[in-house]
This record gives C-alpha cells, structure tokens and sequence, in this order.
C-alpha cells in the first residue's frame, strides 16, 4: 500500500470514526433533552395538553415566553392545590368556577393535575369570548377532559344562571381585567365559595374617579398629591381597588391574604389575593371601607358595588 493510500485510509477511518460519534451523540442529546423537560414539569402532566396549549413546542420544547408562562401557573397551582384538597375531603366532589378564562391555561392545568386523578368534581370555565369558548370546548372533548364546562357569557350573566350549582367550592379569576374581578368576587359572595383566588388586572374605573375628582381634592387635602400626576393617578387606583376589595371580603365573612403571584421580573400585574370562608364578619372592615371611599371622594362611583349604598333605580320613561 502506497503512503498516499495509507493516508487516505487513515483520513476515511477518523471521518467514519467522527460520524459514528456525531450517530451516537444524538440519542444522548434527546435523552438529556427529555430529562431536563421532566425536570421542569410536574409528574403525569400531559404532553400533549401542554402543546396544545403552546407552553411546549411540537418538538416538545419551552422557550422563554413559555417557561414564564408555565411558571405562573404552577406557582399559583401551588396556592390552589390545598384548598382543593380541602374541598375534596369525605368524597366530596369540588366544584370550580373560573372567571375570565381566556384559553384556560388554569383550567386546564387544575383539571390535568387535580382533577384527572381524583376522578370527580367539575372545572366551570367562563370567558365571553365566543371564539375561545369553542376552541376549549374543543380541546377539552379531544383530551377526554369530560367534567370540564365552558360557557360563553360575561361573569355577571353567569351569576343569573338557573342551571348552575347554588353554591361553588372555589372561585378563580386569573388577570381578569378591570372590574371582572370585582364581578367574580360577587359571584363567589352568591355561591357562597368556600375560597377565591383572585390575580385583579387593569383596575381602570378608580383611576378614573380620581381624575374627575382631582382639582376638588387638590383644594381639599394635601394627599391629593399622591394622585396629582397621571402615572400616580393609575397606580395609586390600582391599589386603592385592591384594598377595597380585601376590605369588602372581610366584611363578608372571608379571611384575606394578600401576596406576590411570581417575581416582579415574569409579571406586572402580580398581586395575588386569596380570600378563605371563616364566617367572620369583620365590622371593622366595612367602617374602614366605608372611610377610605369618603376620604377619596369615591362614595357615588363604588358605594353601592360594596353594600354601602342602595344602588339607584333605573328611570323607565312612561311615554
């Protein structure tokens, strides 16, 4: 054999040798790729639920966005799971209504994760939204999801509906904008909810208030400076609506907690309430309800919302 052949058999040798070891690393790869997914997600969690719901890629994959998303809703599973567990004791069979559903991510993950297993109990998915009712509705017949129900209606025309259960275990509302939280805190005040987890969002209407009212408050109390800025205006609306309505469980009978859903750096719109059924109601909550709309002039916008005033009868003309 020539130096020339030598060499190109030596050459051919190491190519096929490199090749055979690229062939190899792939498996490896996958496996070290599947072992991290698991990692991440929760024992029997479905595959294919997660990539309908574009958490996971078809690859199979989280990116960024997803993993963020993901988390969120774990974290907040975390909250949910022991007042599930709670509600499911002696066989009984919990009932869940969630408010502003969306493309219940929630739903959907609470129904994988709880309610698959247990084997009873019911998820009430509510969303006005025609298009992403049907499209849960859908995924839900195709995962044999069968206790889940999505109606297609505003949170305020489920609280009239005949053929709901009177009473609900818990009630969530996960970004539910503006004052959809405030409707399903009032729809589990009706079914009398043994818990809600409420994560409010885009609180518009006290902001609003504020800015009519400004000029009269600037005049009236140096605290008006704490709104006299628009960016201020939202901020300081958002936390007054937040306050109130932990102030307004409380007069209900409902101890509150109020925490942080994920880290700052995931989510704005971050403040979780989670509201458990004690009977207790505090009279002192509702007085000091009943101040902070006095003292921000808020008692004709919000009163009647919170059961300090009648609401006014609509006019109906006899002509």
């Amino acid at each position: 054999m020539s130096a020339g052949q030598r060499t190109g058999q030596r050459s051919g040798d190491r190519a096929g040798q490199a090749g055979a070891g690229k062939r190899q690393s792939q498996p490896a790869k996958q496996a070290g790729h599947d072992a991290a997914l698991r990692a991440e997600l929760r024992p029997g969690q479905s595959i294919e639920l997660l990539q309908e719901l574009h958490i996971l890629t078809r690859e199979g994959r989280l990116n960024q966005d997803s993993r963020r998303k993901l988390k969120q809703v774990y974290h907040l599973y975390q909250f949910i799971e022991p007042l599930l567990t709670e509600a499911a004791q002696d066989g009984h069979a919990p009932l869940l209504a969630d408010h502003g559903a969306g493309k219940s991510y929630l739903g959907f993950i609470l129904y994988d994760l709880f309610f698959k297993p247990l084997g009873r109990g019911q998820i009430v998915g509510i969303e006005w939204r025609s298009e992403l009712v049907e499209r849960s509705r859908m995924l839900a017949g195709q995962l044999g999801f069968a206790r889940m129900q999505f109606l297609d209606m505003a949170v305020t025309q489920a609280a009239q509906q005949a053929d709901l259960p009177e009473r609900f275990d818990i009630v969530t509302a996960l970004h539910a904008c503006d004052t959809a939280t405030d409707d399903a805190i009032a729809f589990g005040l009706q079914k009398r909810a043994r818990a809600m987890v409420l994560v409010p969002c885009c609180q518009a209407e006290v902001a609003a208030s504020l800015r009519q009212n400004k000029a009269l408050q600037l005049a009236r109390t140096p605290l008006a400076e704490l709104w006299r800025h628009p960016i201020h205006t939202r901020e300081l609306g958002s936390q007054i609506t937040n306050v109130l309505r932990c102030l307004h469980l409380e007069a209900s009978g409902y101890q509150v907690t109020v925490t942080e859903l994920v880290g700052w750096e995931h989510s704005l719109k971050n403040e979780l309430i989670l509201a458990r059924w004690t009977g207790q109601r505090k009279r002192s909550a509702q007085e000091r309800l009943a101040a902070i709309l006095r003292e921000f002039g808020l008692e004709e916008a919000l009163g009647a919302r919170f059961g300090l005033v009648a609401p006014k009868p609509e006019i109906v003309s006899t002509r």
